[in-house]
């Protein structure tokens, strides 16, 4: 058997902004974005070049509840891990496109890290994993 995670539910305040965010800023690419008439939504998932098969589908909130969460889908602990087979490239990038880190790089048992906040405040990790 085989199985795997294909999509994380991303919750976003609006499509353009988060795709921005992502293509633009942190450099994913823009895998799909599909009007879906009969939803009023739209399919709109991304994924980091060279990505596993794994994509964040940035869900658009459809009310006050979902809303509230936008930011905040992890009750303020790391919510999403960004691995990179260059830390320092990768973070010197991520730092001139403004990106805010909330813990500056350090060498952990697991490999180098830091933590940053995307456009709505969750919390991810930059790591690269130790070899």
């Amino acid at each position: 058997m085989t199985q795997r995670i294909g999509h994380v539910a991303l919750l976003v305040r609006e499509y353009e902004e988060a795709i921005d965010f992502f293509v633009g800023t942190l450099g994913f690419e823009l895998l799909h974005d599909d009007f879906m008439p009969e939803q009023n939504k739209r399919w709109v998932t991304v994924a980091p070049p060279g990505g596993n098969g794994s994509a964040l589908l940035l869900a658009k909130a459809a009310n006050d509840e979902q809303a509230r969460f936008v930011g905040n889908q992890s009750g303020g602990r790391v919510f999403l891990f960004l691995e990179t087979d260059d830390f320092r490239r990768d973070y010197d990038a991520l730092k001139g496109k403004g990106v805010e880190f909330v813990r500056e790089p350090l060498e952990a048992p697991f490999g180098k890290v830091a933590v940053f906040k995307d456009l709505y405040g969750n919390l991810w990790d930059l790591i690269q994993p130790k070899a």
